[in-house]
């Protein structure tokens, strides 16, 4: 069926209005702690529901759906990693967030270690995580060119993509520009309900087209183990067990929710540490019944294309939803359901743009000019806001080759996560550790990420552990080593 001119309209009045919306508050940010922390008067439900929208985009909305299609519902353990990791971080992390004015995560570790190792964290950050994000917003590419292929025919995939890319960065990049973190959540809030709104019209929809409802779909997907959420095996490289997402999903989270300036970033900007327990935990329910949701789509996609066959193979599960999106939905509806997505897309790469930012400016401009002005640095901030958005659209395009965007964008992270979780807990839970010792395990633990990531099949779920692991046990025993040599070297100095 296609789209058609409401459809069209209804996407341009998504982008239109959500882009003003987040320009509202561009009047409010004149300090460094302002434009970052949105002076840390954001509640606490505003803000996990930010969390929500942060962790899902648009990989999510697409991605999801086609593990359920391909396979079932062992994703959700994943998920339940995902619950105990964010206890994790309120036990062990967040109240050594909130003893200081902190404005990003790797201040504490200055704090802790030293400049070098703050510096060595910071810059890990920006490279892995302006990565990850490219793949992030290609999946924009993804939902935009099967959509727009009737309006824009006689483009090519690639000049599609570009087009796509390029609209959706400029306007997310206009409020994160002007706004800063108090845009970026506001606006998550707005894009959060549209999305789950939308998804839960499109399954309704998808119920309505299969014959018998939601019976007999849900009899159809139970007889083929679509269901299916516990896998007790211990095969070790397999992406979803029990055992690799629970224990896979907590290390994630504690290091992409405890570790990343992302969201930490967020946590900083609540008005207590009390109130940023409560957004995460709270967040933490919320996204699995999201994860639910997407599954249960997937699933039930699975049985409409039973009884409504393809006259073609799908060439990659990440495009199954939106192009059910697009062919069989009403018009309007359609629309409706393309900007909840783009509302995804927005959400995070607003978030990243300003997290990347803040890192740029707060752990390394201001380091190199500690006198600068606070104007100076705010308006370095939003510049800074610029040229980050332009890195993310060149790393999109070139993500175009990968995969199955969700598990590639989770893989690229993940090898950051384990190394930076470890210098993180070596930190918190022991007092021997020095910095020496905590580069030595730190750039230990991310070649061993890497080695598994490009060389091997081990399953991106047991990055972070192992990644963690070795991370912690080498900057432990670095630092007993270098405690000894120098102890020695003092014992031996001539008197």
């Amino acid at each position: 069926m296609g789209l058609n001119a409401l459809d069209v309209a209804v996407i341009a009045a998504y982008l239109a209005c959500v882009t003003l919306f987040g320009m509202r508050f561009r009047r409010q940010e004149g300090t460094l702690r302002g434009y970052f922390l949105a002076g840390q008067q954001i509640p606490w439900w505003a803000i996990a529901l930010s969390i929500v929208a942060a962790e899902t985009s648009t990989l999510t909305i697409i991605s999801v759906p086609g593990i359920a299609y391909d396979g079932d519902f062992r994703f959700l353990q994943l998920v339940l990693g995902y619950l105990v990791g964010r206890v994790v971080i309120c036990a062990l992390l967040l109240p050594q967030y909130f003893r200081g004015s902190l404005v990003t995560a790797y201040q504490l570790i200055e704090r802790r270690f030293g400049g070098r190792l703050r510096s060595l964290t910071a810059g890990l950050f920006l490279l892995t995580r302006a990565a990850a994000e490219g793949v992030r917003v290609f999946a924009v590419a993804i939902v935009v060119g099967i959509a727009l292929r009737g309006v824009l025919g006689g483009f090519t995939d690639l000049q599609r993509d570009v087009a796509a890319i390029a609209l959706v960065s400029l306007l997310t990049m206009i409020y994160t520009f002007k706004g800063g973190m108090a845009a970026v959540i506001w606006t998550d809030v707005v894009q959060l309900a549209i999305y789950v709104i939308g998804s839960t019209a499109g399954l309704v929809t998808i119920l309505h087209l299969i014959p018998g409802g939601w019976s007999a779909a849900c009899a159809t997907a139970a007889a083929a183990g679509k269901f299916r959420v516990f896998d007790f095996s211990w095969n070790a490289h397999a992406s979803y067990t029990l055992w690799s997402g629970v224990i896979g999903g907590a290390f994630l989270t504690t290091a992409s929710h405890g570790t990343d300036q992302l969201i930490v970033q967020r946590l900083l900007a609540a008005r207590s540490q009390s109130q940023a327990r409560l957004a995460l935990l709270s967040s933490g329910v919320m996204v699995f019944f999201q994860f639910a949701l997407f599954l249960l789509i997937g699933a039930m996609l699975f049985v409409f294309y039973r009884a409504h066959p393809l006259t073609a193979q799908f060439t990659r599960s990440d495009t199954i939803f939106p192009l059910f999106i697009v062919t069989h939905l009403p018009h309007g509806l359609s629309g409706l359901l393309i900007s909840a997505i783009l509302a995804a897309a927005m959400g995070n790469l607003s978030a990243a743009l300003n997290s990347l930012s803040s890192t740029t400016i707060v752990d390394f401009y201001s380091r190199w000019r500690p006198h600068s002005s606070e104007a100076e640095r705010v308006r370095l901030s939003r510049l800074s806001t610029v040229a980050w958005c332009v890195v993310l659209f060149v790393l999109a395009i070139a993500a175009r080759r990968g995969g199955r965007v969700l598990e590639m964008g989770l893989s690229i992270a993940s090898v950051a996560y384990g190394s930076l979780l470890g210098v993180f807990l070596l930190g918190v839970l022991t007092r021997r550790a020095n910095e020496r010792g905590a580069m030595a395990g730190m750039v230990c633990g991310f070649v061993l990420n890497i080695y598994m990531w490009q060389y091997t099949s081990v399953p991106f779920t047991w990055y972070v552990p192992l990644g963690s692991a070795v991370t912690f046990a080498v900057g432990y025993a670095a630092s007993f080593a270098d405690a000894n040599d120098a102890s020695g070297a003092m014992q031996n100095a001539p008197r």
